[in-house]
């Protein structure tokens, strides 16, 4: 910690400055100054404000040389002028020097020294500042007296806007992000992800340079040391099946895969809580302690006794904590090659087998689709379910065109003879309304087959419509909800379906198809 850390190469001269200061300070500064409160267990609760999540469509990258000539340019990476970037840094530094105190936090992404960067992240508020400790890998004393030039600035002056009257910019939010310059800038928006998932942009970007895969996956480890990736969208189920208790957590959302295995790139969980419950995520629940930062959740006032089922804020409430404070880790958070990659799908049109074993092809086929499918209800117009697609289960993050990362992704896998399996945590019998979702003891019994090597050695049946690689039996799962046609009443209407959505997939690949 420090009181004076010179920012004036920055154009910030604000004299009251905490350099990577305690959770303790944090909260207390967060408390004072934010109207932040701590939660029964300890945890800070605070607001990101008006913005609950991510704005994607306000995200965007500075058109320079010679990065441009790399970038997927396109509706997920919006060009923005170098010259429109440093107004847009201009701004927020104007905003940061009008603030009583700046929270500066230096620390790493990714665990393997060889590969890692340096983050500094410049912010106005206490909260953004622990959030961020939590989610950096953390330098040691001696490590932070040696830190020196950081690889790349974080400037966060989200309570201000951006100016909208700049031609590239849609609104008061702008999310900004030149790798020439090694800098991002947020403004007009104070949600914390913002900051993670810039970092996590970043290396999709510095990692494939390097002819490394970057993924957005969980990953864990086995007491044999066998490694499995979960790869899959919000609401598949990624978190939950990679933390148990017999499997050590790698992490539970970045990571990239070197040539000597699997590195996560953070030093934090930002998990999902609403609805969190002690029965169901225990490893989340216990998690949520001092130095935890609970976003947008709603307390009791008097007892300040968290209600996770709570969504008047917002159905995104977000826990955010050091990954120490999950029991199970594996640390430092590396591990070997993958034995297995785990692709969820929760198919609400309930005609996507339990489990299926994929060739390489089809492992490149669905990491491309990264297909999930939204249920009645979820949305407003949403009355039947719904194909979502986002390529490689986290377009929304990626710099270059999908296949890039696809094509590392493939070669790796043949390399280290890695297997792919695809599992449907959605619906059976029916779907969604008329069948039943699939039992969460099922999958965790297909997760446990794919892990013995049970799966890998069980008969296959082929799927007709979808050339799925079915295994016809697996410990801990009734034989007969492994083909899907089986548990369907109308068998008609299964077809019909089946091929529906085979059709989507076949749409949806066409747009990458070209590329490969």
């Amino acid at each position: 910690m420090c009181l004076e850390f010179d920012l004036n190469s920055y154009g910030i001269y604000v004299s009251q400055v905490l350099r990577n200061a305690s959770p303790s300070r944090l909260c207390e500064e967060a408390v004072l100054r934010e109207r932040a409160v701590f939660a029964s267990t300890g945890a800070l609760i605070n607001s990101s404000g008006e913005k609950t999540g991510r704005s994607p469509k306000d995200k965007r990258i500075a058109k320079n040389q010679p990065s441009d000539a790399d970038i997927w340019w396109g509706p997920v990476n919006i060009p923005i002028t170098p010259n429109e970037f440093e107004e847009n840094k201009n701004r927020a530094i104007d905003y940061l020097n009008t603030r009583e105190m700046i929270y500066i936090v230096d620390g790493y992404a990714g665990w393997d020294p060889k590969y890692r960067i340096k983050i500094r992240v410049i912010c106005c508020r206490a909260y953004h500042a622990l959030f961020m400790a939590n989610m950096l890998i953390r330098p040691t004393a001696e490590e932070l007296s040696e830190f020196g030039t950081p690889d790349f600035v974080i400037y966060n002056a989200g309570q201000f806007p951006a100016n909208p009257m700049q031609k590239s910019i849609a609104s008061k939010t702008c999310v900004a992000l030149s790798f020439e310059a090694g800098e991002f800038v947020i403004l007009g928006t104070q949600y914390a992800g913002e900051m993670k998932k810039g970092v996590f942009t970043i290396m999709n970007y510095l990692m494939p340079k390097q002819g490394i895969v970057s993924m957005h996956c969980s990953a864990n480890e086995g007491k044999d040391g066998d490694v499995s990736l979960f790869f899959g969208l919000s609401g598949t189920g990624k978190t939950t099946l990679s933390t148990e208790p017999h499997r050590r957590l790698i992490g539970d959302d970045e990571h990239f895969w070197t040539n000597e295995g699997i590195v996560n790139i953070e030093g934090g969980c930002y998990a999902k809580c609403i609805n969190l419950a002690p029965e169901s995520e225990p490893e989340i629940f216990n998690a949520i302690r001092f130095g935890t930062v609970l976003e947008n959740v709603v307390s009791d006032q008097q007892t300040r006794l968290v209600d996770f089922s709570d969504d008047s804020i917002t159905e995104n409430t977000r826990a955010s904590y050091p990954i120490e404070f999950i029991d199970n880790i594996k640390m430092p958070c590396v591990g070997g090659h993958p034995q297995n990659i785990v692709f969820l799908s929760c198919d609400a049109f309930g005609v996507l087998p339990p489990v299926s074993e994929l060739t390489p092809e089809q492992a490149m086929y669905h990491f491309i689709n990264g297909y999930t499918a939204k249920v009645a209800g979820t949305e407003v117009g949403v009355t039947e379910p719904e194909a979502t697609f986002s390529a490689c289960f986290g377009a929304a993050f990626l710099v270059w065109h999908p296949t890039k990362y696809a094509e590392l992704l493939a070669a790796n896998m043949k390399k280290y003879g890695s297997k792919a399996w695809l599992v449907n945590t959605g619906w059976s019998g029916g779907k969604y309304g008329v069948g039943k979702r699939l039992s969460i003891k099922h999958t965790r019994a297909i997760i446990d087959g794919i892990h013995s090597g049970e799966l890998a050695q069980q008969q296959k049946e082929i799927d007709p419509i979808f050339g799925l690689a079915i295994p016809t039996s697996c410990t801990g799962v009734p034989q007969e909800i492994l083909n899907p046609r089986q548990v369907w009443k109308d068998k008609k209407e299964y077809d019909q379906l089946a091929k529906h959505l085979a059709g989507l997939f076949e749409k949806n690949f066409a747009n990458y198809k070209t590329e490969l």
